[in-house]
């Protein structure tokens, strides 16, 4: 059966008494399941299958459901419960001359690739971009991690991507009069 929606992610409040919790998309193995507790702080923890959870209707076009083992069931206060689709980036048909080949195997390759090419939309989805009429001529860093540490991501004069040294620079106070500009830091 093929993958017919473009839904690869479920999130769920954690309450601290459901232990079940269905996904409504197709994986192909259990393991391309990605289980993700998200406290209420922000913090993410990705959760182990068989050691956390376990995953059935594997294959299935609606999905299935992710369960919870005894003792790791999402507490109270964990916020958010995230069951997202994380297919294996790997081909996995191999076509040999000459030998027979099933119609499931090769819907099963296009199935992989279609939820990798999901699962990939669904990053850029949730990244910054540019906008299709603007145009930017460098969207790298060439700046390492030492040269990028406590600075700032910025536009330089001609709207391009640039690493800057602070958000403004340090004025003093207002006490001492100076105009200041908007960038400016200053402290009352």
């Amino acid at each position: 059966m093929t993958i017919s929606t473009t839904i690869i992610k479920n999130s769920y409040n954690g309450d601290g008494s459901a232990s079940v919790f269905p996904y409504n998309f197709k994986v192909l193995n259990e393991t391309d399941i990605e289980v993700i507790l998200r406290g209420t702080d922000g913090s993410e923890t990705v959760k182990t299958i068989s050691t956390h959870y376990t995953v059935s209707g594997v294959g299935q076009p609606t999905g299935g459901n992710v369960t919870f083992t005894s003792g790791n069931e999402p507490i109270t206060g964990v916020g958010n419960v995230i069951l997202r689709r994380a297919t294996t980036k790997t081909q996995t048909l191999d076509l040999v001359e000459n030998d027979p080949f099933t119609a499931d195997s090769v819907e099963g390759a296009f199935d992989r690739s279609i939820a990798i090419a999901q699962e990939l939309q669904e990053a850029v989805d949730r990244s910054i971009k540019i906008s299709r009429t603007n145009s930017m001529s460098s969207t790298e860093f060439t700046v390492d991690a030492a040269n990028r540490a406590n600075k700032v991501l910025a536009f330089d004069a001609t709207g391009e991507l640039s690493i800057a040294q602070t958000l403004g620079d340090y004025k003093g106070s207002w006490a001492t009069g100076t105009d200041f500009g908007e960038r400016d830091i200053v402290k009352d």
